[in-house]
């Protein structure tokens, strides 16, 4: 994730951490506060599939954009790139945007995204040469351990936002934030 973020354009100054619990405080030691984004690892199961598809069959698809959008979400439509996903949901939305260089790839895109609809935002960055670039320069690179079970049975990427005074689920593949 460090790389393709720093490719991408946020700051060194802005780092992801792997942690390996959330019920063990004794391994979250070492995770620099604040943290400005959680993103979490789900291993793909039909339990899973079905409680998500079941809390969106109630909702409608988010319509959300411009300037005064509380957080950037898109769509994926991009194959096996769930991480780059969330790792652009994390770092376009609340304070960890402050991180972004100026005149950067991540720049560019977060300001293009903002006026557009979900649709018009998945096509930009489904033909974002520079994100595609990014992607696959470190597809391969694997900074992170991966655990078993989520090799053998699949893994979906989601990313928590903090942003305006609320906690944000953004997912690629739901109706939206």
């Amino acid at each position: 994730m460090n790389q393709l973020a720093t490719k991408l354009g946020l700051s060194s100054e802005l780092q992801f951490y792997d942690i390996y619990s959330i019920d063990e405080p004794e391994l979250m030691v070492h995770i620099p506060r604040p943290a400005l984004a959680l993103l979490a690892v789900i291993p793909l199961t039909p339990a899973w599939n079905q409680a998500r598809n079941a809390e969106d069959a109630e909702k409608d698809w988010y319509t959300g954009s411009g300037p005064d959008e509380p957080v950037i979400w898109f769509k994926q439509t991009i194959g096996h790139a769930c991480g780059s996903i969330v790792l652009l949901h994390s770092v376009i939305n609340g304070p960890a945007a402050d991180f972004i260089e100026p005149g950067s790839d991540l720049a560019a895109i977060r300001s293009v995204a903002i006026p557009l609809d979900i649709t018009r935002r998945a096509e930009m960055l489904y033909n974002c040469e520079p994100f595609e670039h990014a992607h696959k320069s470190v597809e391969q690179a694997g900074d992170s351990y991966s655990h078993p079970a989520i090799e053998r049975g699949g893994g979906h990427f989601v990313s928590f936002v903090k942003c305006g005074g609320k906690l944000w689920e953004l997912e690629g593949s739901r109706k939206g934030p």
